[in-house]
């Protein structure tokens, strides 16, 4: 009897790794055909428009914004005909020997107002000739009320200093860090000061704001002494007159001078 041998069972076949997936094709790019392109064109021309309006309305919003602040924050520079607020004006200055002020002080205490005459840089040679000017003229230029004081943004010992070698009747106001120079539009960049003058009723009524030369300065109020157009001034009518004839004599003698040089 023959015996019947059994199969060996065979081994399972190996698993083999699973094919990848090919990458799927890139999509042509719409452009290069007549439709992408149009499509295109129709999308860029909507973003544009989208991009126009909204950057009309930021800019208008933006500047409305800007303006109110600027307008809030800060004022342009006052010019003649203009009432400044004098409580907020100008910041806080000191006189030659140290003492706090401010410009709404000094024009509270003067009768007819405030002249600013600026200078930059004390004991010079054509600050020197402008303080004289105004201290060989304090007496006509002070009779309509008006309290004359020198600015500068020296500092209190060069301005005693400055005070007491040419012996000025009026005091000098030191501005260091130019709040004042800066606001009657005075200050020249980046740290001196323009010549020149400004000058004020009780009001706040600016009547002069303007550079000029050391006498130049001088005769803007001598000119505005003269033309009796400081209202706010409580002074008698021989005051005026004398003011008046004070003027024309420095007239006469600037003539004179001048024809003989």
């Amino acid at each position: 009897m023959v015996e019947l041998r059994k199969r060996k069972t065979p081994p399972p076949a190996p698993v083999r790794p699973a094919k990848k997936k090919a990458a799927p094709k890139a999509e042509k790019p719409e452009k290069k055909t007549a439709t992408g392109k149009a499509k295109t064109a129709v999308v860029e021309a909507v973003e544009s428009v989208k991009a126009a309006a909204t950057g009309t309305a930021n800019g208008a919003t933006a500047g409305a914004t800007a303006g109110a602040t600027t307008g809030a924050t800060t004022g342009a520079t006052p010019k003649v005909g203009d009432t400044i607020d004098l409580a907020t004006f100008g910041g806080e200055i000191e006189t030659h020997e140290g003492t706090k002020t401010t410009l709404a002080k000094l024009v509270e205490e003067s009768k007819g107002g405030v002249v600013l005459f600026t200078y930059p840089k004390a004991s010079t040679p054509g600050c020197t000739k402008q303080v004289c000017f105004f201290r060989d003229s304090y007496e006509p230029l002070t009779a309509t009320g008006l309290s004359i004081y020198g600015l500068s943004n020296d500092s209190p010992k060069a301005n005693t200093t400055f005070k007491t070698k040419q012996n000025l009747p009026y005091s000098l106001l030191c501005d260091p860090s130019q709040t004042l120079i800066s606001a009657i539009g005075l200050k020249k960049t980046p740290k001196s000061t323009t010549r020149g003058v400004f000058v004020i009723d009780k009001a706040g009524k600016v009547l002069a704001a303007e550079a000029g030369t050391p006498e130049g300065t001088m005769k803007v109020v001598e000119k505005i002494v003269g033309g009796g157009v400081v209202p706010a001034a409580e002074v008698s009518k021989e005051d005026a007159d004398a003011a008046k004839t004070a003027a024309e004599v420095a007239d006469t003698a600037a003539k004179v001078d001048g024809a003989e040089a």
